[in-house]
Parts: C-alpha cells; structure tokens; sequence
C-alpha cells in the first residue's frame, strides 16, 4: 500500500500535466469552426472567455479521443446525446472527456490533505461515481428533451392539417409549422427544419423523416412519420390520414393522463407513511404521552 500510493500521485499528477499541456497548445480545428461561423451566419466567440471553453472543450476532446471504444458503445451513446439534443459530431469525445476528467477530478480532491487522512479505497468509489454521474444527467437530459417534444407533437400535428388542408404541400407545411413553432416548442422547431435541410442537400422525403423519428426517440413522431411514409407511397390523402391520425393521438394523450392519475394514490404512499403519519402520530398521541408521564410518574417514584 505504501508503494502503491506514490505511484498513483506520479501518475495523477502526470495525467494531470498532459491535460495542461493539451488545453495550452492550440486546436487545429478553431480556423475551421471560424470559417464555418462565417458561412452559417453563427455568432463568433468572443475573444476571451470563449477561447478558454475552447481550450476546455479540444482537452476534452483529445482526452476522449484517447479513450478505447466499442463501436457498439460508440453508436448506443450517440444516439443517447442526439436525443439530449447534442449532435456535434465530436459530442462523443467530448463526453466521455467529462466523464473521465470528472472521475480523475474527484479521485484528486479526495486523494489531497484537505480530507484529513487519505482513503484510497474511498476515493476510487467517489471517482467511480464521478465517472457514472455525467451518463445519469445525460439520460435525464434526453428524457426531459423527449418530453417536451412528445407535448409539442399535437400542436404540429394540427397545424399541418390545417397547412395541407388549406393548399400547402408537405415539405412547404414542415418549413412553415418550424417556422411557427420556434418560439413555443423550440427543440421540434429544430428537428423539423433539419428535414428541410437534408431534402435540399438531396435525400429523399421518407429518408429524412426517418432521421427525425431516430432523432427524437418519441413514439408519437414515430407513428406520425410512418403515416406521412405510407401516405406518400400509396398516394392517399395526406389531409385525411393527418386528421384521423390527430384523433388517436389525443385519444393517446388522454390516456397517459388518466394513466399518471391513477399512479397518483400509489406515489403518494411513501410521503405519507414518512413525512405526515408521524406529524399526526406526534400531534395525537404527543399529549396522551405527556399526560401519561405526569399521572404515572409519582407513583413509580413512591
């Protein structure tokens, strides 16, 4: 244990000067990002502060890039972070750079003096932790994500009826429901012109609402893409197959309510059997005790 623990702080604190040495030395890929800003209209990062979270970001991701995958791994947390909402395509390195940075960062704090007397077996365990706790906020960020686009869903819906309805093709109703909708429900508004911009550079109309249902996750605009899909190829009505799929889908939405109304009585045991019962328990019976003690107690002393 007495050899084990210098060799772990040559090698912290050797991780620790690559990554120094890694955020200080300039990213090949900033005169890149800077051109295309220039191209898409983005905003420029501001000289400063933006080029440290620069800095931070290549760190993060060469120390991810470092890291051996599994393609398996690789392709199930990809779609984990395009469902969060994250779709660069370094948002991979990018993450597992967090979770690695976070795990050597707990293992560090807890391995220093300012804890007392060092556990290694303690700090491998919060270090562990560390590393878990980015993929548990990842996963609660995709079904939060996934939420507020399955609310949004029957508001789209009825405005592309309206849209198709009132003379408009399919493609022109998408661009003008996310042109509508960026305001109120901005994360379908993104996806929904993301099918816009892969038909202009040339996939076809059933392949990109397939990207939109693999970028969501939700089984409402899964349903809705297969009706659009199915609708275009046998060449029906695109207004009445709209409307009558709007109508299963409020039944659906009513359904879920009455569903997460009824898990109400079952959620509400555990608050009541821990934090009320024992109020009411002290409020009655608090008295009675009192009352108990006073009457009893002079005739145990006699």
């Amino acid at each position: 244990m007495t050899i084990l623990l210098p060799l772990l702080a040559f090698a912290c604190i050797s991780l620790l000067v690559a990554a120094g040495a890694m955020a200080l030395s300039p990213g090949g890929a900033a005169v890149i990002e800077r051109r295309l800003g220039e191209v898409t209209g983005r905003r420029m990062r501001p000289a400063g502060g933006g080029a440290g979270i620069g800095r931070a970001v290549d760190t993060l991701k060469r120390i991810g890039s470092a890291i051996p995958k599994s393609p398996s791994e690789m392709s199930k947390l990809q779609l984990r972070l395009v469902h969060a909402g994250f779709r660069r395509h370094d948002a991979v390195g990018i993450f597992l750079g967090i979770r690695v940075g976070l795990g050597l960062l707990c293992f560090l704090v807890l391995m220093t003096p300012l804890f007392g007397r060092s556990n290694i077996a303690l700090a491998l365990g919060i270090a562990g932790l560390g590393y878990v706790l980015p993929g548990v906020v990842l996963a609660r960020l995709a079904r939060q994500r996934q939420h507020r686009v399955r609310l949004s869903v029957p508001d789209a819906l009825d405005l592309l009826v309206v849209s198709v309805e009132a003379g408009l093709g399919l493609d022109q109703a998408l661009q003008r429901i996310a042109d509508e909708l960026s305001s109120v429900h901005r994360e379908l508004s993104e996806d929904l012109r993301m099918i816009n911009l892969e038909m202009r550079a040339g996939k076809a109309r059933a392949e990109a609402l397939h990207n939109l249902a693999a970028r969501t996750g939700v089984d409402d605009l899964v349903s809705l893409v297969a009706v659009l899909v199915q609708t275009d190829k046998f060449g029906t009505s695109v207004g009445q197959a709209l409307r009558v799929h709007s109508e299963v889908l409020r039944t659906k939405r009513r359904q879920r309510a009455e569903e997460a109304a009824a898990k109400t009585g079952v959620k509400m045991v555990f608050p009541l059997a821990i934090c009320i019962f024992p109020t009411i328990w002290i409020v009655t019976l608090g008295p009675v005790a009192i009352k108990f003690v006073q009457v009893i107690g002079p005739l145990a002393d006699r």
